[in-house]
This record gives structure tokens, sequence and C-alpha cells, in this order.
């Protein structure tokens, strides 16, 4: 499992990471402050402008983030047609994401376009969740693990 690292502000997107890598057969989840693999950025930490990393190797980070960040590949996610993860529809406590173009995973596996259902749990905000998602997704938890049917990840 590669190194990540989450900056956010108490939205809960790092404990979700963590609660759905364990469950995953032989993988060891490990967090790093230091060049992390992948760099997930919150919604709230965005906004605040808060203190990134000077580099990383790849970065999750919300459509509207406006900060300069040295990473080799970079993921956005939001509510804009251009981020690469976004939101589709919502049905009560299901967010449709859709993946608007394909990714590749920090190891290295293509992530095909498509559309998956993600649990939202109460008061979780519909970006906050996205954030997760990607982040799930980039350390190479597979699209169908994450929603309703696979049981999805709590927050």
């Amino acid at each position: 499992m590669e190194l990540f690292q989450v900056i956010e502000d108490g939205e809960g997107i790092e404990g979700a990471i963590l609660r759905a890598l364990p469950a995953r057969p032989g993988q060891e989840s490990r967090v790093s402050e230091r060049h992390p693999a992948l760099l997930v950025v919150s919604p709230r930490a965005a906004e605040q402008g808060m203190p990134l990393p000077r580099q990383c190797r790849m970065a999750l980070v919300p459509g509207a983030l406006t900060v300069p960040l040295r990473a080799a590949s970079a993921v956005s996610y939001g509510a804009s047609p251009r981020d690469s993860l976004t939101i589709s529809s919502r049905e009560g406590n299901i967010l449709w994401a859709a993946l608007q173009r394909e990714l590749v995973t920090v190891d290295g596996r293509v992530v095909e376009r498509q559309e998956f259902p993600l649990n939202l749990a109460p008061g979780e905000g519909e970006l906050s969740a996205l954030a997760t998602a990607g982040a799930l997704l980039l350390l190479g938890v597979p699209p169908e693990e994450l929603g309703p049917a696979a049981g999805g990840w709590k927050t």
C-alpha cells in the first residue's frame, strides 16, 4: 500500500479511508506526512488555504483549488463537469458519483469512466464523500466496492 496524506479540517475523510482499507486483504494502511504517493486535499482545507506539502506523486484536489501544488499528476473532484470525479445525482442518502475520464491509480491500474453509487452518511458533505471515494479509487479500491451493494464505507 502506498503512503498517503489527507489535509482536512475535521471532515472525517482520513478516518473513512483508514476504515475502508483494512477490509482489503493483504494491504496495510500507511499515512505519511512526508512525500506522500497520494495527497488528498479536503474541500474545507482548500477553502481555508491550509498549508500543503511541497510535493507529492499524485494529488486529489477540489476543482476549485487555486494553490499551486507540485505533483506528477492530479485528479480533481467537485460539482463542475470539468472535474474528473463529480456528482451525477442524489437519491436520498445515495450519491451517484461520475468518473468523467479514466484515471490511473497509484499502483498503475486504470479505472475506466463510469458512474457508481456511494452511501452518504447523515450530515456528511457531498464533496467530502467524493474526496473519500476518489482517494479509495486512487489507492486501488474498485468502484463496485464503494457503493451500497458492497456495504460502502462508514464515516
